[in-house]
């Protein structure tokens, strides 16, 4: 089963790196690419234990749906999310928080693992791997962009 980990240093407080991960809006505009939409369950708002949301976007060319549950919310140090419906045989996305002094942390280990069997292995190994990194980079890079200038006042109430 392959796993991404990535590692993003944010000069911010741990409450606004955590909040802004959690955050629906931000999550929209971090995928303006993909134009992913929340379009059930919460679609405003932070994420709050227990809850689920139903992801609409286009990947690969294609319109899809994913519905994930947030299982554990321990703020501001961890939270996941899960596949419960959606294109992956499986996924689980841990997100951890660690404060530094001046920085936080933040640490993405995302587990997953696609349908098809060896096709689908071959294409993780070709394709969907790098597309998830390169995915996964750009949205902590819109967190640290939102914490690190200010502006995540404009997405945290």
């Amino acid at each position: 089963m392959p796993v991404i980990e990535i590692e993003t240093k944010i000069k911010a407080p741990i409450e606004v790196c955590f909040d802004l991960a959690t955050s629906i809006d931000l999550h929209m505009l971090s995928t303006e690419g993909t134009n992913e939409k929340a379009i059930d369950g919460i679609t405003s708002g932070c994420v709050k234990q227990n809850d689920f949301v139903t992801w609409e976007a286009t990947h690969f060319g294609i319109r899809q749906q994913l519905t994930s549950l947030i299982p554990i919310v321990n703020r501001p140090f961890h939270f996941k999310d899960e596949q419960k419906k959606g294109t992956f045989k499986y996924f689980k996305h841990d997100h951890y928080f660690e404060q530094q002094g001046e920085y936080v942390k933040m640490k993405d280990r995302f587990e997953y693992e696609s349908p098809y069997g060896i096709f689908g292995k071959l294409f993780n190994s070709l394709v969907l791997t790098k597309y998830l990194t390169k995915f996964l980079i750009k949205r902590n890079n819109v967190i640290k962009e939102f914490a690190e200038s200010g502006r995540w006042g404009e997405i945290i109430n």
